[in-house]
């Protein structure tokens, strides 16, 4: 059963409500990467991809790690698991639906004929 009252979603949806933030997701689809490196595609200075990062964290949408100076960041699965579970049932309405609109399409057809 998924959980539609967990506060957690408000701050997933949230962060994932800014392009910016989406567009560092995917990048980080791909592989782990530095803050720097997820700041280079914006044209945006580090003090802003950190803010986007630090709102990422908070949602627990992404996990960082510090070596040093050197910030990694890579894609928490168990949270975009939460959100996608979350939007599964109303895939499932919306499939329901079209699939009650195919019927009544398929019937006023046969009566044509």
């Amino acid at each position: 059963m998924v959980e539609h009252n967990n506060e957690n979603l408000d701050l997933i949806f949230h962060a994932l409500a800014d392009a910016t933030r989406r567009e560092m997701i995917r990048l980080l689809s791909e592989k782990e990467k530095t803050v720097s490196e997820m700041a280079k595609p914006f044209d945006m200075s580090l003090a802003a991809a950190s803010k986007h990062i630090k709102v990422l964290e908070k949602a627990r949408l992404i996990q960082r790690t510090v070596e040093g100076r050197t910030h990694t960041c890579r894609i928490n699965a168990e949270t975009l698991a939460l959100a996608s579970q979350w939007l599964s049932v109303y895939e499932k309405f919306w499939s329901k639906r079209f699939d009650l609109m195919e019927s009544e399409i398929l019937k006023a057809k046969k009566k044509e004929h």
